[in-house]
């Protein structure tokens, strides 16, 4: 099943985007939520929505601290530790590849799935290393982390880039 049909973008009234985060920060962030459009507990609460600026590698910080206080928020901060290690991994690939910015998206379903996107703006697909010597090399492993924890993950090609996902089930 494809991300689109699980997880379809929600919108306020107005057509944005809906931003389920603390308002400051950061990392470009919005977070208000339009008032009275969602009751508490719906499963838009349970979304962060995070624009990074092109290269901006110090945001990869303040991305993992909202995710780990939104996880805790969300009541699932058992998944924190993973989370914050692959979405690392994910938005660290998308700045420094493709010279491009990067939009982070978390969302926790109502079966308590949490599912991270990190869209960017380069239809190249990402790919593990192919030189001999790369077990030596000092990056290169993000993508076999994300293999090895992940309960499920992907790339989906978009018109305007691609976006590289993963989901944790609770244990």
């Amino acid at each position: 099943m494809d991300g689109q049909s699980r997880f379809p973008r929600q919108r306020t009234s107005s057509g944005d985007a809906y931003r389920s985060a603390p308002t400051g920060g950061t990392a470009g962030t919005t977070g208000t939520a339009t008032p009275g459009a969602v009751a508490p507990g719906c499963a838009l609460h349970r979304r962060l929505h995070l624009t990074l600026d092109p290269a901006d590698l110090v945001a990869v910080g303040a991305v993992r601290r909202r995710l780990r206080t939104a996880l805790s928020h969300w009541g699932v901060p058992e998944l924190a530790d993973t989370a914050e290690l692959l979405s690392s991994e994910l938005v660290t690939n998308a700045l420094l590849h493709t010279g491009k910015g990067a939009v982070f998206d978390a969302v926790l379903g109502t079966d308590h799935r949490l599912r991270i996107e990190v869209q960017d703006g380069t239809a190249r697909l990402p790919g593990r290393r192919r030189d001999p010597d790369a077990e030596y090399a000092t990056s290169g492993r993000g993508l076999l982390l994300v293999e090895a924890l992940a309960d499920a993950w992907g790339v989906q090609l978009r018109g305007d880039g691609k976006v590289t996902w993963f989901e944790l089930a609770l244990p």
